[in-house]
């Protein structure tokens, strides 16, 4: 362990404690954490006592393994629930707007339908149907299909949803809406890691799109670039993509894009 990119190396040192203890779901002995970690017992006696001190950290029996502590995960599901996702994410929609001078937005899924729950337009906007508070088809919108392709994972999940949600509206000549060929774009997007909407939703309207995970394992949300399909051909559409990709990675989800 090395504290030379943290400004306060005890603390880091107790934050790398409490991502071991994350990593061992039935306890990790001290033995454990001293060769995980590279600090001696008697460092981590002390770090490990002010971690149980605030109920970061917990020891069920003496000279047992250490586990999680009940205030962590308070402290994480308080946050969760107090969230106010439209405000954490809206400087990375002003990011990309300036990075990509397109119109950006967000969307939740609501059952067969996704709600705009933030967006920022481009200096030359276009007119759109979407409207912060305004709900589009999910299967027939980028943002919608890029939350679809992790929320319902398998082929078989996604038919069904299709089916229980069915008959999926015909937006345009391009919308996709049979069950088996929705399973089977889904499936590309989860390869490739985002979603192109080659005009699905509005004639003459392109997007690319992510997911926002925020550390769950199915989307919180999706964030989704959109333009004329004349500004948007598709070789500037896949860089769009994948421009969404690192930025929502890096500055959200905090994982390797």
């Amino acid at each position: 362990m090395t504290d030379k990119q943290s400004p306060v190396g005890s603390v880091d040192r107790a934050l790398r404690i409490i991502q071991l203890l994350a990593d061992g779901g039935q306890g990790v002995t001290l033995e454990e954490l001293a060769a995980r970690s590279g600090l001696p017992r008697s460092s981590l006696h002390r770090l490990l006592g002010a971690l149980k001190h605030r109920g970061f950290a917990a020891q069920p029996e003496p000279n047992g393994p250490y586990f999680l502590g009940t205030e962590l995960l308070a402290t994480a599901f308080r946050y969760y629930d107090r969230l106010d996702l439209r405000a954490l994410v809206h400087p990375v929609l002003l990011r990309l707007r300036r990075e990509l001078d397109e119109t950006v937005h967000m969307a939740v899924l609501d059952g067969a339908e996704i709600v705009y729950v933030d967006k920022v337009e481009a200096v030359h906007p276009i007119k759109m149907t979407s409207v912060i508070g305004g709900r589009n088809p999910a299967h027939a919108t980028g943002v919608g299909k890029a939350i679809l392709a992790w929320a319902y994972p398998t082929d078989e999940a996604i038919e069904l949803w299709a089916t229980a949600n069915g008959p999926l509206a015909v937006r345009t000549k391009h919308t996709v809406t049979g069950p088996a060929a929705l399973a089977e774009e889904m499936a590309l997007i989860r390869e490739r890691g985002y979603c192109l909407d080659m005009e699905e939703n509005e004639p003459g309207v392109r997007c690319a799109a992510v997911p926002v995970f925020l550390g769950r394992s199915t989307p919180v949300a999706g964030i989704s670039v959109t333009a004329p399909k004349d500004r948007f051909p598709v070789d500037k559409l896949r860089d769009a993509a994948e421009t969404l990709r690192h930025v929502v990675a890096s500055e959200i989800d905090r994982t390797s894009a």
